[in-house]
């Protein structure tokens, strides 16, 4: 019979791998907690129509790479393929838009069937920050400014870099998107199939095609910037000039697009040359029209998410494993004394771990092999004293102590 394996596009986080993860995401919870946003979680599965009304029935995620299924009472569900949609619905429907401004943090995996790639597997995870009810560019910076803070305390931010760009207003791109579509009319037997079937659908996303004849196409399509009104033009001045305040570097990038009507203004990625193709670490933007598509009502939006596995593979942060005490009993009648000692010091905050069977030097080896900070051993001479043998795994020095007070003994190794 052969073994069982993970379905592909997922794989298991064994515990190196998640301490990696959470080093990530704790980082996120605590730097954005500093900026004042709250942690939440929504569910992993949604109505599928969250996705279907601010995705597009046209968009690559909800044509090919939703997971959705029927339930038993003819109504789909969708597991989630990113989480602003989800964040909005529950701002929504736990009637939470009187109380702005409204700042969330979560942390989470997303499901989207493509193919596998490094830093990108079809089960993948995801931080991100969102915040509703701030329409000035304050918002924008703010939102970019936590980001790179995070960035930073992983020890990633300066192997990034900030590409910025504005989306303007809907009557910007209105007047933009019909440039285009007469722009690449004129060239479509020159287009990659996939952006022949865009030009139809969502014409600035050729703007990011990664197919070369696209990207030389590209370079001579009209610039967006042309198409820009005075209040676009103010509104991403002032976020550019609130970075430059705050010294956080950025570089241009008029080619940086979101294909979805409900984005606007600014558009952000941080991006890296450490993971290949995948070189996108952190994205967002502004979505001012987003609540409303949903059913909501009007309301401004800013945020970004950012891959976990992305991340933890470029995070200069290393997880911190706890040094657990090894407790060495030998012999019944130290390991109901072991098991006994074990759990008044697990109540005191000490990480405990109990050698269950073996000789001595086969519980030692198991102490080094768990890295523990300090054994302490039971046997009969000890448990003859009432007392252990506490040795110090790091320096080899070793000394009996009574065990009434082995745990004031121990408070050097917590």
């Amino acid at each position: 019979m052969s073994v069982l394996q993970p379905v592909r596009g997922t794989h298991d986080l064994l515990p190196e791998e998640m301490r990696k993860h959470r080093v990530v995401t704790e980082a996120g919870r605590e730097i954005a907690e500093r900026y004042g946003y709250l942690e939440m979680s929504t569910p992993i599965f949604e109505f599928t129509d969250v996705f279907k009304r601010t995705l597009g029935d046209t968009s690559d995620i909800v044509t090919k790479e939703m997971y959705t299924f029927a339930i038993g009472d003819g109504d789909q569900i969708t597991l989630r393929p990113e989480n602003t949609a989800s964040v909005v619905r529950a701002v929504m429907s736990n009637g939470l838009t009187q109380q702005l401004p409204l700042k969330f943090y979560y942390s989470g995996p997303m499901f989207r069937h493509e193919r596998p790639q490094k830093g990108r597997q079809r089960q993948f995870h995801q931080i991100g920050v969102e915040l509703f009810g701030v329409p000035d560019p304050s918002g924008d910076v703010e939102i970019i400014a936590c980001g790179a803070h995070i960035l930073d305390e992983l020890g990633i931010l300066s192997r990034t870099r900030l590409e910025l760009n504005t989306l303007g207003t809907p009557d910007c791109r209105k007047a933009y998107r019909e440039s285009l579509v007469t722009y690449f009319q004129d060239h479509k037997d020159r287009l990659s199939d996939d952006s022949r079937d865009r030009l139809d659908r969502n014409p600035l996303r050729i703007l990011d095609s990664k197919n070369r004849g696209d990207q030389a196409l590209v370079a001579e399509a009209p610039v967006f910037a042309s198409f820009l009104s005075q209040e676009s033009q103010d509104f991403f001045g002032a976020v550019k000039d609130g970075l430059e305040k705050l010294g956080i570097g950025y570089v241009l990038n008029p080619r940086l697009v979101r294909g979805l009507d409900y984005y606007c203004h600014t558009a952000f990625e941080f991006k890296t040359d450490e993971l290949g193709a995948q070189d996108t670490v952190m994205g967002g933007g502004r979505y001012d029209y987003l609540m409303e598509m949903m059913g909501g009502p009007a309301m401004p939006g800013v945020g970004w998410a950012a891959g976990v596995e992305r991340i933890a593979l470029m995070a200069s942060k290393k997880p911190v494993l706890r040094r657990p005490i090894a407790i060495v009993p030998i012999g019944d009648a130290a390991s109901e004394v072991a098991n006994r000692l074990a759990a008044e010091l697990r109540r005191d905050g000490f990480a405990v771990d109990v050698a269950f069977s073996g000789n001595m030097k086969k519980r030692m080896r198991r102490a080094d092999r768990i890295n523990a900070v300090a054994a302490v051993l039971l046997g009969e001479d000890e448990l003859a004293q009432e007392s252990a043998t506490l040795r110090d795994l790091g320096s080899g020095e070793q000394k009996l102590v009574p065990l009434a007070s082995l745990k004031d003994q121990l408070g050097s190794f917590r």
